[in-house]
């Protein structure tokens, strides 16, 4: 193994004060959740600050690399040696060994930076740096030093056991997942709702999804990409609890007794409805939509006013101020967009008015809503009864 320890760097964790135990034994949790998908055997600890990984076994660097960077809450994943404290020539050597085993190019810049947390060891930060610095430059007359804009930082901890590393991969950011409670993700089979749902479980929240089918105006590949998309989101947020809701009722009675120019409008009223029953039923706080303001007639300000209307729980709309190009790059970055550009159409492509009105009137919707008034309530229950759950991760 060439790296024995990865030491993972956190930066809001850090503002916590007194709570701050709390947000790294969650990322620590996380850490081991995402590392059981990779073969090896992981000990996490924390000590001063620092959160380590240490390897006691074989691993795939690579598979490593890719569990940590999905851990919510780690800005920098760093993969190191680690050595006790030593005597000073011993601790320049193994320094230099590890340089040598990291860059075996001739030519290059660096710098040297030392932290001594151990006030007590014989020499200061500067004269490491310093000594650190001669013997790179010794065994490789083809480097220079360049202290503003350098190849490399060797970077060298003295702490309880010294840590040395030169690699600073960029992790995921945000905060631990379990710190900021629950909330339901209504997931769609689009480009959208997937990276609402990445956005929000990066800032601490457990997610839930409900996704609304439509069979036999859906077909099952259309169910099987949501359950798809909701474990890509999992890689990053952990297991999803998808709940699966049978829809083709309600949209049927809708098309038949509603104005068809507000077909999407109370159908997306009602989604909202049985999400939020269903959102109360597992103890989450809010809901989750991927809407992005004036995209589609739906999700113009007068239409997002009609159905948050429906709501108690507060509605947790992330890329709302996102246009179609900004929420691409992201669905790519986390890896959900080649599945949600598959071919297979949702309920609310399939039940689509040809002119949908974009500036709906709350009070004239209510109205075209009285005309399901004899059936709307028994199909509600049905659909929450029937509601199908599928663990995903």
């Amino acid at each position: 193994m060439k790296y024995q320890s990865f030491l993972l760097k956190y930066a809001e964790i850090g503002t916590k004060g007194k709570n701050r135990y709390m947000f790294e034994d969650a990322l620590m949790h996380q850490a081991r959740e995402h590392l059981k998908r990779v073969d090896g055997d992981f000990v996490i600890q924390k000590e001063q600050g620092r959160i380590y990984v240490n390897c006691m076994s074989e691993y795939d660097y690579d598979e490593v690399v890719d569990a940590l960077t999905k851990v919510f809450g780690v800005i920098a994943i760093c993969p190191m040696i680690q050595f006790p404290v030593c005597e000073y020539g011993e601790l320049r050597e193994k320094i230099l060994e590890f340089v040598k085993s990291e860059h075996p190019e001739q030519e290059f810049t660096f710098k040297a930076k030392c932290r001594r947390a151990d006030k007590t060891y014989e020499k200061t930060s500067d004269e490491i740096n310093a000594d650190v610095g001669y013997d790179v430059l010794t065994a490789y007359p083809g480097s220079r030093v360049d202290v503003h804009n350098p190849d490399f930082t060797i970077y060298i901890e003295i702490r309880k056991q010294v840590n040395v590393f030169t690699k600073i991969i960029p992790g995921a950011g945000g905060m631990p997942i379990g710190t900021n409670g629950k909330a339901m993700l209504l997931l769609s089979g689009g480009i959208d709702s997937p990276v609402a749902g990445y956005m929000i479980a990066k800032r601490g929240v457990i997610l839930e999804a409900c996704y609304f089918h439509a069979p036999p105006y859906t077909s099952e590949r259309a169910k099987q990409k949501v359950v798809d998309l909701a474990k890509a989101v999992a890689k990053y947020s952990g297991t999803i609890k998808l709940h699966i809701i049978n829809f083709t009722e309600i949209q049927l009675a809708i098309y038949e007794k509603c104005p068809h120019d507000e077909l999407t409008i109370i159908m997306r009223r009602y989604m909202m409805k049985i999400a939020e029953r269903i959102a109360e039923a597992n103890d989450c706080i809010g809901l989750i939509t991927g809407e992005s303001i004036g995209q589609v007639a739906s999700q113009t300000t007068f239409s997002l006013r009609c159905t948050d209307e429906v709501c108690n729980l507060p509605v947790y709309r992330p890329v709302i101020g996102f246009d179609k190009q900004e929420i691409v790059n992201l669905a790519e970055k986390i890896g959900t967009f080649e599945t949600s550009i598959l071919p297979y159409e949702d309920c609310c492509t399939i039940f689509v008015a040809k002119h949908p009105v974009t500036k709906p009137r709350l009070d004239t919707i209510k109205k075209s809503e009285t005309h399901l008034a004899d059936c709307i309530d028994e199909m509600v229950e049905r659909c929450i009864a029937e509601d199908e759950v599928v663990w995903c991760s």
